[in-house]
């Protein structure tokens, strides 16, 4: 993909580079939506240039409990979104293995639990090759996929059941960089649409126990990385400045 490089390294916020299309690297906290930061930056800069319509979105999510790197596009960059958005992912975190969550994650208590008392290093590395290159993945019910034009979390949280078709994603790597009891500390780098949340849940079924993501982390997007990152208030503060 042909963007400038420039864009990673010098975010200009000035009105006319703005409406122009800027690629925003910005650094989500815990706890956000990345529309809540999407809209946060849209109205500083409306209300700093003196705006009435501005574009602005995100090109690729993060589960609110993620942090990371998530790119925002501004003016005429928003047509790139769907480029970008196919660009590799990696992403460190923690697999907590011994328990499940209807979520895959921490937003839902855990529901369930399972012995760890079976599971060591040469197990959990056998399994760890099933879980690289092209694999077939479920996405989570709590998840923003629409099926008949309803979003699954919608669906998850009213207690609804629906079938989920499973897709291909693609695994380019992933290592542990840290093995405890009860939890994996992770890098992976992978395609488009893979669901981290899933693949701990299904790393935890395939060790004959139980697993959920307790954290995680986007530390690039293709050569975009988090380090030239900046929070929402960071960008609004260099906003205000101009």
């Amino acid at each position: 993909m042909d963007l400038p490089s420039y864009v990673v390294y010098n975010m200009n916020l000035s009105l006319e580079s703005i409406m122009e299309g800027q690629l925003l690297l910005v650094d989500k906290p815990r706890e956000w939506t990345s529309f809540q930061a999407v809209n946060k930056l849209r109205w500083a800069f409306k209300k700093k240039h003196k705006l009435k319509k501005l574009k602005v979105g995100h090109a690729g999510t993060l589960d609110p409990l993620a942090t990371g790197l998530l790119l925002i596009c501004t003016g005429k960059m928003t047509k790139k979104i769907s480029e970008i958005q196919a660009l590799e992912k990696a992403y460190t975190g923690i697999i907590t293995l011994g328990a499940t969550t209807p979520s895959y994650d921490l937003e839902t208590a855990i529901d369930k639990s399972y012995s760890v008392n079976h599971i060591n290093q040469n197990i959990i590395n056998v399994v760890k090759k099933k879980f690289e290159g092209e694999i077939d993945q479920y996405p989570p019910i709590f998840s923003a996929i629409k099926k008949d034009g309803k979003r699954l979390y919608d669906l998850a949280r009213k207690g609804e059941k629906t079938k989920i078709e499973s897709r291909k994603v693609t695994i380019y790597s992933f290592d542990f960089t840290q093995i405890d009891t009860h939890q994996l500390h992770f890098h992976i780098i992978c395609s488009k649409g893979t669901y981290i949340r899933s693949l701990a849940h299904d790393f935890g079924k395939a060790l004959q126990s139980g697993g959920y993501l307790s954290q995680l982390r986007r530390t690039a997007i293709g050569s975009y990385r988090v380090e030239n990152a900046l929070t929402p208030d960071q960008i609004i503060e260099k906003l205000e400045r101009l």
